[in-house]
């Protein structure tokens, strides 16, 4: 009896020291992790389940950069324009410009003066070959009013469809000509006695005043405005 008890007793004291740890404890998968972390309280909570929003660092819009002067001249345009003037001091003018201004965009316009007329025309052609071929498409356009100019000059192997005292006749005699199939017509003023020539020319604003100096010198009694 006294040895049963003595088991009972025992087996009491072995069961408390293996719940108190004192035969030590299994290693699980978990075990030592708390004893291990590295300063848990720098731990911070950033987001719950969500990716945290990247930082982008703004990245300053480079101060805008100021042009020079002169590269802002050269960038604007100038507009001259020469009134009043003969066909010759004209031709002179575009001759100047394309052969030591060829930047500026010139451009002509005709006026017509006393005794002035309009004329439709096909431009000179190369030679009396190439205006006869001309005359032969005519004629199968059902066009035989022509004249084929034979006067040495800017004029000569051009085919003259009809002289006009008005713009109008000249514009109605074109039209007609176009709705035959006549492409190559064209129609401007035939100078008379106070025949004039209105040029403007547009370039950069930086060579204007240079521009102005040279058509001085060419033209003395010439002198431009800038285009309204």
């Amino acid at each position: 009896m006294r040895a049963l008890v003595f088991l009972l007793v025992l087996v009491n004291l072995l069961f408390y020291a293996f719940s108190a740890g004192y035969f030590g404890r299994p290693d699980g998968p978990d075990a030592g992790r708390i004893e291990q972390q590295v300063a848990p309280e720098r731990l911070h909570l950033v987001s719950r389940g969500e990716a945290p929003a990247a930082k982008v660092a703004a990245t300053p819009a480079p101060p805008p950069v100021a042009a020079e002067p002169a590269v802002e001249a050269a960038l604007e345009s100038a507009c001259l324009r020469w009134e009043h003037l003969v066909a010759a001091d004209a031709d002179r003018l575009a001759s100047l410009l394309t052969e030591k201004f060829a930047v500026f965009r010139q451009s002509r316009r005709e006026v017509a003066g006393e005794g002035s007329s309009w004329w439709v025309f096909i431009p000179p052609l190369p030679g009396k070959a190439e205006a006869d071929k001309k005359a032969g498409e005519l004629r199968l356009f059902g066009v035989t009013d022509y004249f084929i100019v034979p006067d040495s000059g800017p004029n000569r192997f051009a085919i003259s469809l009809g002289v006009f005292s008005s713009e109008k006749g000249g514009q109605e005699r074109l039209a007609e000509l176009k709705q035959k199939g006549v492409r190559s017509a064209r129609l401007a003023v035939r100078p008379g006695k106070d025949h004039q020539v209105v040029f403007e020319a547009v370039g950069p604003a930086g060579d204007k005043a240079v521009l102005q100096e040279a058509a001085a010198r060419l033209l003395p009694k010439a002198a431009p405005r800038d285009c309204q």
